[in-house]
């Protein structure tokens, strides 16, 4: 059977989901388990252990953001939580090659 998910980098805090991944799924992590509290889609990332709020997501072992809020292992990790630290991909848009703000909504 294949893996729920995949571990990039040995120093990663995330994993990948390598499939859709349900809510209260038990999965198995490092001896362990971990249990989504939601859904998370096939692509995206999730918890490998328990995060604070503004601790550095590490991806492929480099820093993508910063967490925005606490996440408990196994958690789905996606714009609700994560902030970039380089720019705010989710409040920008591109327009005719520059990037403009746009409004936020929930």
């Amino acid at each position: 059977m294949e893996p729920p998910f995949l571990l990039l980098h040995a120093s990663d805090n995330i994993l990948i989901a390598a499939r859709h991944i349900a809510a209260g799924e038990v999965l198995p992590m490092d001896g362990g388990t971990i249990c989504p509290g939601a859904d998370v889609p096939i692509g995206h990332k999730l918890a490998r252990t328990a995060l604070p709020a503004g601790e550095k997501v590490m991806r492929y072992g480099a820093p993508i953001g910063s967490l925005t809020q606490p996440v408990a292992a196994g958690d789905h990790v996606h714009l609700h939580n994560l902030q970039s630290d380089y720019i705010a991909t989710h409040d920008r848009e591109a327009v005719a090659g520059q990037i403009r703000a746009r409004p936020a909504h929930d």
